[in-house]
């Protein structure tokens, strides 16, 4: 645990990319391979479950300590996560007295020498204790590792068992470390890791060989993607090289056909097969050995419907036959990245569209069906076709190198997105509450209201679109201006107007204002516009009618 929380601070101590990965690749080098493992797993946000809640962790620290639940509450305001105000106030409590528990027993014995005991020890022996204790051995377990640690490593413990550790380097980052320390290859790296693993020194061995060329057939590739156009650069472009296709708002995924069994990879690498039986079903006609890349989009009668139609079957174990009658799902193939069990990444796009065509001329569904292509002379007829996108239900293109391979990640020069404008309303702040980490001592998290007659009704929250002055200069604006306080929400005077931008709109009934928009955040603060002028719930029903 020491080597670990170890890497964890020299991570956190720096912003220069170069100094992280070498801290990665030192870990990688010296470390344990069963440590190394389990290392990776943390570092790249496999552990989603939660051995104690963070609720119990608050608990067990007002049982031991002389704090008082208001002063935990408001030290929470300022810091804004658990993990760590309980890792800071522990400087403060006596836990001599604690009676050490060990990781054979949760009533037994004495975690000698803790911080030296390794990783993997912590993740397979001891931290899995908790989930089948008893309440009462659960906080002695607890409180005889915080009193065994020092605070950092209290931190990192913490953050392990509620399930939200975090460290400040991407898995780009910790795959370029890994690929330092042993000389394997970024890419190959990036699709060994692909999907989920199990933290095994067999696991490590076979993904840091350079001759293991066996996967799982489940096993997904690492997703191409788009880096956002710059206008100016590209007119200067030779458009023959380029084609263009619509840019869709779904779940980008892959569909997988291997060992006669169908995959379903979301490109957050979850595994959403059970949620897509139609897909699923679809693919049984395929051979073995294809991979196509492509989006999963509720449709009907030739048009795209909401994203809220899609959100109707995330996290669903089984979807039920009323759910996919109102929310018929449809894949939109764009790439073929592997066929008859060939890897063709390599070859370029016009090459994989190619043979993608072929495919699905020989395997048709109902449900599937291939990316349209569009071709553009100008750079005027470009922005023309960008210009239309809401017309067909998309939110705007992706213009591709026609000789572009597919690669990992984002790489400029190869695939641009080109999305159209945000549609935006002016709205009215009526409430506002602190952020989260860095941001907990600043009012960052904010509600916006539409006008209905003389009411305010909210309809938007948002937290991103605003400098570090202005969010500086609202936060003062805030707590000068609050009417009334709803625990951490505070309700402010009605006064200031901010221009929200959002990629679609859609009716809900889960809302006040029976809309939902898609990812909200500040365009700018209209400090020339008052409160009385900003928009009304009838335009945002308008502007909702011109999409269907």
């Amino acid at each position: 645990m020491q080597r670990f929380t170890q890497l964890f601070l020299d991570i956190d101590a720096t912003t220069s990319t170069n100094e992280k990965v070498r801290s990665l690749q030192a870990y990688f080098q010296t470390a344990d391979p069963a440590d190394k493992v389990w290392a990776l797993y943390l570092l790249l946000g496999k552990t989603r479950r939660r051995t104690v809640t963070s609720r119990v962790l608050r608990d067990v620290f007002l049982q031991i300590s002389d704090i008082p639940e208001w002063l935990f509450k408001d030290c929470y305001a300022q810091v804004g996560d658990s993990a760590e105000v309980i890792a800071l106030l522990l400087r403060d409590v006596d836990l001599s007295g604690q009676s050490p528990v060990s990781g054979e027993s949760p009533r037994r014995g004495a975690l000698l020498c803790a911080p030296t005991i390794p990783l993997h020890q912590w993740m397979e022996a001891i931290i899995p204790m908790a989930k089948a204790a008893t309440d009462d051995e659960r906080r002695d377990l607890v409180v005889s590792w915080w009193a065994a640690l020092d605070n950092t490593e209290i931190l990192v413990l913490n953050k392990i068992l509620t399930g939200a550790f975090r460290v400040g380097a991407s898995a780009k980052l910790v795959i370029k470390g890994l690929a330092a320390a042993t000389g394997v290859t970024e890419p190959v790296l990036a699709h060994r890791l692909m999907g989920d693993f199990t933290p095994t020194v067999e696991f490590y061995a076979t993904l840091t060989s350079e001759e293991a060329t066996q996967n799982s057939p489940s096993q997904p590739y690492p997703f191409f993607l788009a880096t956002s156009l710059d206008e100016a650069k590209f007119q200067g472009e030779d458009f023959s090289r380029w084609q263009a296709e619509w840019k869709w708002d779904g779940i980008r995924a892959q569909v997988i056909k291997r060992a006669d069994q169908v995959f379903i990879w979301s490109r957050g690498e979850d595994l959403v097969t059970p949620q897509f039986p139609e897909i699923e079903s679809m693919m049984e006609n395929f051979p073995n050995g294809v991979v196509m890349d492509g989006e999963i989009l509720c449709w009907q009668d030739g048009r795209p419907l909401s994203f809220n139609h899609l959100q109707k079957r995330l996290g669903r174990k089984k979807v039920s036959k009323k759910v996919m009658a109102d929310s018929p799902v449809h894949f939109i193939a764009y790439d073929l990245l592997e066929s008859g069990g060939v890897d063709l990444r390599e070859k370029p796009w016009g090459d994989r569209t190619h043979h993608l065509t072929t495919l699905l001329n020989l395997h048709t569904a109902p449900n599937l069906h291939q990316s349209t292509l569009l071709t553009f002379n100008t750079f005027e007829e470009l922005a023309a076709l960008r210009a239309s996108a809401r017309d067909h239900g998309a939110e705007g293109l992706v213009v591709k190198a026609i000789a572009s391979p597919y690669l990992v990640g984002r790489k400029r020069g190869h695939w641009w997105k080109y999305k159209v404008d945000p549609m935006s309303l002016d709205a009215v702040l009526i409430y506002a509450q602190a952020g989260s980490g860095k941001r907990a001592n600043l009012f960052t998290d904010y509600t916006f209201a539409l006008w209905q007659g003389e009411t305010l009704v909210p309809f938007a929250k948002a937290y991103s679109g605003l400098d570090n002055a202005e969010i500086d200069a609202l936060d003062k604006w805030i707590r000068r201006h609050t009417t009334e306080r709803f625990g951490p929400v505070r309700s402010v005077e009605p006064l200031h107007v901010f221009e929200i931008g959002f990629e679609g709109i859609a009716e809900s009934t889960r809302h006040k204002s029976g809309i939902s928009v898609r990812f909200p955040r500040i365009l700018r603060w209209r400090k020339d516009k008052p409160a009385a002028e900003a928009d009304t719930l009838t335009a945002a029903q308008e502007l909702l009618a011109t999409l269907r």
